[in-house]
């Protein structure tokens, strides 16, 4: 394939930039860059910008609000908002439910939920795992009971990010426990605020409570809300799962995480030089660059081929394995870079503002917690080793 950029292409990129820099607040860009906790507003603020401009639904069909970008454009748009030091987008709105919605949807449902996940005024939360049934994800036993013209849910959901924010929530419940485990399942969206739903944090190792458990108690959901067939929620949760593996890979996010690896490396000092330029230490980045710049290639291809009609499949599952073991690699990287500065981990370092103590260079307070938050990446969106028992089977026929 040409991987050269068309005068168009570079054209893009100049006006993804310049939109940047006059539409991203310093605050957030700083505290971004400093690898600091963001706040929900933080978040919104960036995604309303985009709204804004026609660009948080890069790959949305233009008919329902989005921007029917190109695959190099929706490429191009995500590199330059990492390197610009932007708020990633929250995707459980428009990366995952949206695309759902749009695919096997009412009209009702496209009308009514649609245009608040692209303005960012609902909050979505993504309600799949369970104490049970993490990777084994058919195994779920939270019910719903059809009761006239609603469903009345019960059970837990657990690893929910970011549900202490959410106005809204899409779930995988059982409606026919008879059926086998990958049937009897549907698909709901729920709000957050219907009385009986309960949000308790999880305490993860960097100290932030990213993720919930979500207990269900006699909640009411109007039959309304059932997205598709009812029984066939299992075929929109492969659909979904698709597109959230495919955007975990994160090459924007790695490339930037890898600019700022090299400037640590080149601050830091070992026997009086910079650490980059100790040959050992070099290796190991240069390794994981040229694994990175082959993940991007591939993610390109695996984009066009989207663009000209093919859902992912298991491509997603291949993206999804080398882009989290890049993800941590880099983790573990800086966090050999910064050396003795990792062990006294401040949790408060990473608040804006703070005016403690400082331990080390200022640089070094996000590794640790960053290192210990991304030991999770390999495990969400479906384990890595699930992925290498589906491309096992799917592209290998084991």
């Amino acid at each position: 394939m040409d991987i050269n950029y068309t005068p168009e292409e570079e054209s893009f990129r100049s006006e993804v930039r310049n939109f940047i820099r006059e539409s991203l607040k310093e605050e957030t860009r700083r505290k971004v860059e400093a690898g600091l906790r963001l706040e929900k507003s933080d978040y919104v603020d960036w995604q309303k910008a985009l709204f804004r401009r026609g660009w948080f639904a890069p790959s949305w069909p233009k008919e329902h609000g989005g921007a029917a970008l190109t695959p190099v454009q929706q490429w191009i748009l995500e590199d330059e908002t990492a390197r610009g030091h932007a708020p990633r987008t929250i995707p459980f709105g428009v990366n995952m439910v949206g695309p759902v919605i749009i695919a096997f949807g009412s009209d009702a449902q496209k009308k009514r939920f649609l245009p608040r996940i692209l303005s960012s005024d609902d909050w979505w939360c993504q309600g799949f795992s369970e104490p049970g049934a993490g990777s084994d994800l058919a195994s779920l036993k939270a019910r719903a009971v059809l009761d006239g013209d609603h469903f009345i849910v019960n059970g837990q959901k657990t690893w929910t990010t970011l549900a202490q924010y959410a106005d809204m929530i899409f779930c995988l419940v059982r409606t026919d426990p008879a059926a086998k485990k990958q049937e009897g399942i549907s698909f709901l969206l729920i709000d957050m605020k219907s009385p009986g739903i309960t949000v308790r944090p999880i305490y993860t190792m960097d100290g932030e409570a990213e993720i919930n458990e979500v207990f269900f108690d006699d909640v009411r959901v109007p039959a309304g809300n059932l997205v598709g067939q009812i029984n066939k929620g299992w075929d929109y949760a492969k659909f979904l799962l698709g597109h959230e593996r495919t955007g975990i890979a994160g090459v924007g996010t790695s490339k930037q995480l890898l600019r700022r690896l090299k400037q640590i490396a080149g601050a830091e000092r070992i026997d009086g030089r910079p650490l980059i330029e100790e040959a050992r230490f070099r290796d190991k980045l240069a390794a994981i660059e040229i694994e990175l710049m082959a993940l991007e290639v591939t993610n390109l291809r695996f984009l066009t081929a989207e663009r000209n009609g093919k859902s992912p499949g298991v491509e997603a599952s291949l993206l999804k394995i080398k882009g989290t073991e890049i993800q941590q690699a880099i983790t573990e990287l800086a966090l050999e870079a910064i050396g003795p500065y990792a062990l006294p981990f401040e949790r408060n370092a990473l608040q804006d503002g703070w005016n403690g103590e400082p331990i080390g260079p200022d640089y070094a307070a996000p590794i640790a917690a960053h290192y210990f938050n991304w030991r999770k990446v390999s495990i969400f969106g479906g384990s890595n080793e699930i992925q290498k028992n589906i491309i096992a089977k799917m592209m290998l026929g084991l």
